[in-house]
């Protein structure tokens, strides 16, 4: 196993809660002061989680260019009090971000056993295949 320091409990915390922010600020119609302190809670914990150079280079790679440009430029059109759009833009921007994590998550996911018996269900399946990708190169 591997030793977990106290900063990185800290930062799953604030992952965790900017998480719930943005749920509850999806869920309330949008409202921009939750959608705001989600996302800077979300992104505060992330650099904690992994530190502040690889949270750096995570989101300045060459090739993440503009999924890193439209997913700071939702945050800021929430901030400037466009919440609806700003979310449209963050979460495209999240997609193109996190999608090579997708095929792992989803593999996860369908292990974990009640969880795992929704995904598999014959209408879910077929969607969760084609996020998940080539499901033969990621099973192990």
């Amino acid at each position: 196993m591997f030793e977990i320091t106290d900063v990185q409990k800290i930062g799953v915390g604030l992952a965790g809660f900017g998480i719930a922010f943005l749920f509850l600020g999806v869920l309330l119609l949008f409202d921009k002061g939750l959608l705001a302190l989600g996302n800077i809670l979300f992104i505060s914990g992330l650099a904690c989680v992994i530190g502040l150079e690889r949270t750096f280079r995570f989101f300045f790679q060459r090739h993440k260019v503009r999924a890193s440009v439209a997913f700071f430029a939702g945050i800021l059109v929430v901030l400037f009090g466009w919440p609806l759009v700003g979310m449209l833009i963050e979460t495209y921007g999240f997609v193109l971000l996190f999608s090579g994590f997708f095929p792992v998550a989803i593999n996860f996911l369908r292990r974990v056993p009640v969880l795992g018996t929704v995904l598999n269900l014959p209408g879910i399946r077929g969607i969760m295949d084609k996020l998940a990708g080539d499901s033969s190169r990621t099973m192990v």
